[in-house]
């Protein structure tokens, strides 16, 4: 049998045992069942909501796998957060290790049983991501991509807590440690992109040159002898979000809305949830405009003004669509799913040099059998 056989069959070994742990109990089954019974509720109300914004499923199967990841970043760490520390506090690490299991099929063998069962949650939620398609307005590449993304990120939160059960001692804390890393990713990337955005300002100026008075014809609806005001200088700051976008990549729904393939209607606005986050995080990435300038004579000048005294609006520009903002920025989606697997990664080789025997050093108070 080549080494690499051999490998895989330790490998599965030690998938199959936690599987069979884990499914063991009625407790496994109640928990998915109540995890389908939330879905379909939130589901049914999403189907009532989203109708009055957001045309067709795509609101709603965009909220879904958000849900599903929500759900998955709560369950996944208890599930993960105690794989190799409980096993040593129970007394049963030890006798795994003295047989030929190795270090590195023990710890990946955790991590693919821990990312499996969070898969169980996704494969719970598809009769209603299928509800959501036949609502309609839901690409097939938004479908793929997302749901690939999603179960990536699932498998991310599944090797930190796996990683983290190996690095810390105590099943306590590793649990502890990984709902902080969700956090910190899920909310504390929205927090600190605030925060350093709006602490870091710069100055602005705005010039405006208004028409003070003109010569009205009614016949042709156009302005003459205009006279203009002298400049009207005002200065301001504003917050440079554009030197914090990165931290948004980070985000792990960031990240699932970013990859999704942007679908926009004629008007060039989101016609789902994924374009509609997508469009909003890249157009953080645009620097804001330091110096503008309005002049009202030129605008009077080239236009007809209304009976009112007022402009029509085609006499402004109204900057940019959404569709415009998405298509020239940078897609962020990447930069976030790769700090993901360097941390999953990360944390599974640290646990593999914690867990490997024998053991040079072992921190006060660990468990040996």
């Amino acid at each position: 049998m080549t080494d690499s056989r051999v490998f895989l069959t330790g490998l599965w070994l030690i998938v199959t045992l936690e599987l069979r742990q884990r499914v063991r109990g009625a407790s496994w089954y109640v928990l998915l069942g109540v995890f389908m019974l939330l879905v379909g509720v939130v589901t049914f109300l999403l189907w009532l909501a989203t109708s009055a914004w957001l045309s067709g499923g795509g609101g709603v199967f965009g909220a879904i796998i958000f849900f599903v990841l929500l759900l998955g970043t709560l369950v996944s760490p208890a599930l993960s957060g105690n794989a190799i520390n409980g096993d040593r506090d129970a007394g049963t690490l030890a006798t795994t290790q003295v047989t030929l299991i190795s270090t590195g099929q023990l710890v990946l063998g955790k991590f693919l049983a821990a990312w499996i069962t969070a898969l169980a949650f996704l494969a719970a939620a598809l009769p209603f991501l299928i509800f959501a398609v036949v609502l309609g307005e839901v690409t097939l590449a938004t479908i793929a991509v997302s749901v690939l993304v999603l179960a990536a990120e699932l498998g991310v939160i599944a090797a930190v807590g796996v990683g983290l059960s190996g690095i810390l001692t105590r099943p306590l804390f590793s649990i502890v440690l990984t709902y902080l890393v969700v956090a910190a990713l899920s909310l504390g990337t929205l927090i600190a992109f605030a925060l350093l955005g709006t602490a870091t300002q710069q100055q602005a100026t705005s010039v405006n040159y208004q028409v003070v008075s003109s010569t009205f014809d009614e016949a042709t609806g156009k302005q003459s002898d205009i006279v203009c005001s002298t400049a009207e200088t005002t200065t301001f700051n504003v917050p440079r979000f554009d030197y914090y976008w990165w931290i948004l990549a980070g985000n792990p729904y960031v990240v699932v809305a970013d990859a999704a393939p942007g679908s926009f209607n004629d008007a060039g606005n989101p016609t789902d949830l994924f374009g509609q986050i997508a469009v909003a995080v890249r157009s953080a990435q645009a620097p804001p405009e330091l110096y503008t300038e309005f002049n009202g004579c030129d605008v009077a000048a080239q236009s007809s003004r209304n009976d009112n005294g007022t402009f029509p609006d085609q006499a402004f520009d109204r900057g940019p669509t959404a569709q415009q903002t998405y298509d020239d920025a940078v897609p962020s989606w990447f930069i976030g799913l790769a700090m993901h697997l360097l941390l999953g990664a990360g944390a599974l080789a640290w646990a593999w040099r914690r867990t490997r025997t024998p053991a040079t050093h072992l921190p006060t108070g660990s468990r040996i059998a």
